[in-house]
């Protein structure tokens, strides 16, 4: 699995709160700890827990699938999960799975707890959903992102005419219910839904791409920004989906935490007046 890819979750002041529940619930550390980012790690990955403030609310948009062995397994994530937090599909036995539920936590984080067959090794992965202007653009998205980036593939699809059933609005029979896709070693889920949700892909979560070098950072900008998506500042962007990214060159992480404070702030400076990150320029202010 790769871990230069990672989901990236937006709090309002409650970062660090949320990744203790997290690393209790899933036995994970804690790997980075600043008041403004908090690293975690459980079952080998990485996730980045931001406090960014008021401006984004997390949503169902973005959801983490949670693939567990046993029954008892599904069970015990699903109560440490809902203290606070609410059903969205209550846990019971569906079609596609013996045990099964969908819940918002206390942190507006969504997970979907499932008992199957784990064929990888990522036990937690994230699920988008795609509606609204997107609704049926699920394939269309899986072709766009395993095209962009190395090492990748679209995996087993389920659209909604295979004779699936248990599903809540009537869907478009070509439309697809549960879709995997890699991209560079890294598993995501996708679904199309004709449901009129009342959200949709925003900041608050997002997945951020470590890269090696420029030409690799300006690859993935370039592409993602592509046929309708925009730049953001400080290397964030949206894709023609409005779902967004992150791209983030390790070599500003290294300079960034340069023991020598001065320097890291200019860094810092430098990196909050561009768009796209260049490596360059913040080597350039690291040494002014």
């Amino acid at each position: 699995m790769n871990n230069n890819i990672f989901p990236c979750l937006w709090y309002d002041e409650d970062a660090k709160e949320s990744a203790e529940f997290y690393c209790k619930i899933f036995n994970g550390k804690i790997t980075a700890d600043t008041p403004v980012v908090m690293n975690i790690e459980f079952f080998g990955q990485k996730m980045m827990l931001l406090n960014g403030g008021p401006q984004f609310k997390k949503n169902a948009s973005v959801s983490f699938m949670v693939i567990c062995e046993t029954e008892d397994e599904v069970q015990q994530y699903w109560d440490q999960l809902m203290e606070g937090g609410m059903a969205l599909m209550p846990l019971d036995s569906y079609s596609w799975s013996k045990k099964y539920g969908w819940l918002k936590d206390k942190y507006d984080v969504t997970w979907q707890i499932f008992l199957g067959d784990k064929q990888e090794s990522q036990k937690i992965i994230p699920t988008l959903m795609f509606m609204h202007e997107n609704n049926g653009k699920a394939m269309q998205a899986m072709k766009f992102y395993t095209s962009t980036f190395p090492n990748s593939k679209i995996g087993n699809i389920l659209r909604y005419g295979d004779g699936s059933e248990g599903h809540p609005a009537p869907e478009p029979p070509e439309n697809v219910q549960h879709g995997h896709f890699v991209i560079d070693g890294y598993s995501f889920f996708c679904m199309d839904s004709s449901y009129d949700h009342q959200f949709d892909f925003n900041e608050a979560i997002s997945m951020v791409v470590m890269t090696d070098d420029q030409a690799q950072t300006d690859h993935y900008w370039d592409s993602l920004t592509s046929a309708g998506g925009r730049e953001s500042m400080c290397g964030w962007l949206k894709d023609k989906f409005g779902f967004s990214w992150q791209i983030v060159p390790k070599k500003l992480i290294e300079l960034m935490s340069d023991s020598d404070q001065a320097k890291a702030q200019k860094v810092v400076q430098a990196m909050m007046r561009m768009q796209k990150i260049n490596i360059q320029d913040l080597e350039n202010a690291y040494h002014s």
